[in-house]
């Protein structure tokens, strides 16, 4: 089976993902023959999956949310705006994704939560089988149960992944926990796309917090507990763009660009991990035994707090107290459980795939395909 990837590059979730399962497919005898990235001016896509992705990549504008003025939530307005002035390029980059699709010969393509992969199913039909997989997927099952504030920005985002999945064969929703199937909807729940090495590290109880801040403006509420907290230690991460590899605030705070490697072996030997809401590294957390506190920087992020504090993953908050995450440490009990179910992430996801790549059903050909 050839597979082609199309990879939003917000972040490094979807990245991460990207990688576990190029590997889990060329272990299994298939082929990743390339990598449709998105990219826009406000990230930088990390250099560790440019190292560790073995099918070529390659690159093409995608919306994207610009960050407040502050740097730690989103500028509606400012996004908004930005991405309508960059609507030109956007429709280049659809006939991009569309030309790719045709010449790669694909069996299937495999997108991970790009809106410009859906657009392309939507305006230019190409005949190769979707299939979609996002932990966001979770939010169209209508089991998922929403947190009771922000009602509108909750369809709004229910409207912006129905986007992304327009002629999607089925959709893989990964989740902390199963799921039942919804043939309606073609939502299969599947557990997280977590790195063999996450599995396979080493995990010491060390004396430290470890974090990963999305919006670097977050920093801020990391020094100020820090200014009152002086003895903790604490590394965290971030991908703040013309930053040193490594900044040093004093002997307990520093502030490390992104590094896959640094980032796994300090979230490894760290007692307590702190994140901005994101979904794969609270996974990894959880699979290693680390209690979380979430910080959502967005809409998006609150839904998967809501739903990891449901489950018992770890703690919200509205800014960085890690005082809370100390609390929480202390009661905090490893879930065995979740081992389990993801253990089986590789036999659940290449069954679905390799059902869709021989199953499919070409969609009607159109002339705006061109």
């Amino acid at each position: 089976m050839k597979v082609l990837f199309v990879v939003q590059g917000e972040g490094r979730g979807h990245l991460t993902q990207a990688l576990t399962l190029e590997k889990m497919l060329l272990a299994h005898g298939h082929e990743v023959v390339g990598m449709l990235v998105g990219k826009s001016k406000s990230r930088k896509i990390p250099d560790f999956f440019y190292e560790k992705a073995q099918a070529p990549i390659m690159t093409f504008d995608s919306p994207n949310f610009l960050p407040s003025k502050n740097n730690c939530h989103i500028g509606h307005i400012r996004s908004t705006i930005y991405n309508i002035l960059k609507t030109p390029q956007y429709v280049t980059s659809i006939h991009e994704i569309w030309h790719c699709i045709r010449d790669s010969h694909a069996d299937l393509v495999i997108n991970f939560y790009e809106v410009l992969c859906g657009l392309t199913y939507f305006l230019l039909r190409p005949e190769t089988p979707e299939v979609c997989i996002a932990h966001q997927y979770l939010f169209l099952h209508p089991d998922f149960q929403f947190p009771d504030e922000h009602r509108y920005s909750q369809q709004w985002l229910r409207w912006f992944t129905e986007l992304t999945a327009i002629g999607a064969s089925r959709i893989l929703a990964l989740s902390f926990h199963p799921y039942r199937d919804d043939p309606e909807g073609k939502i299969t729940t599947v557990p997280p796309l977590l790195r063999q090495e996450v599995r396979e590290i080493a995990r010491h109880h060390g004396n430290y917090i470890t974090g990963y801040i999305l919006n670097a403006g977050f920093a801020d509420s990391v020094i100020a507990w820090h200014q009152q907290h002086p003895h903790t230690p604490l590394r965290f991460f971030w991908d703040k763009k013309g930053a040193p590899v490594e900044t040093i605030i004093d002997e307990n705070l520093s502030f490390h660009q992104i590094d896959d490697e640094a980032f796994l072996e300090s979230l490894a030997n760290c007692k307590a991990y702190a994140t901005t809401g994101g979904f794969e590294s609270v996974c990894e957390a959880l699979y290693m035994g680390k209690p979380a506190l979430m910080v959502p920087a967005h809409i998006e992020q609150e839904c998967n707090v809501y739903d990891a504090e449901r489950e018992g993953v770890g703690i919200a908050a509205d800014r960085f107290d890690l005082s809370r995450l100390l609390d929480f440490a202390h009661e905090y009990e490893e879930d065995v459980d979740f081992r389990f179910w993801e253990n089986n992430a590789a036999t659940r996801i290449l069954a679905a795939l390799e059902d869709v790549a021989e199953n499919h059903e070409q969609l009607p050909a159109t002339a705006m395909a061109y």
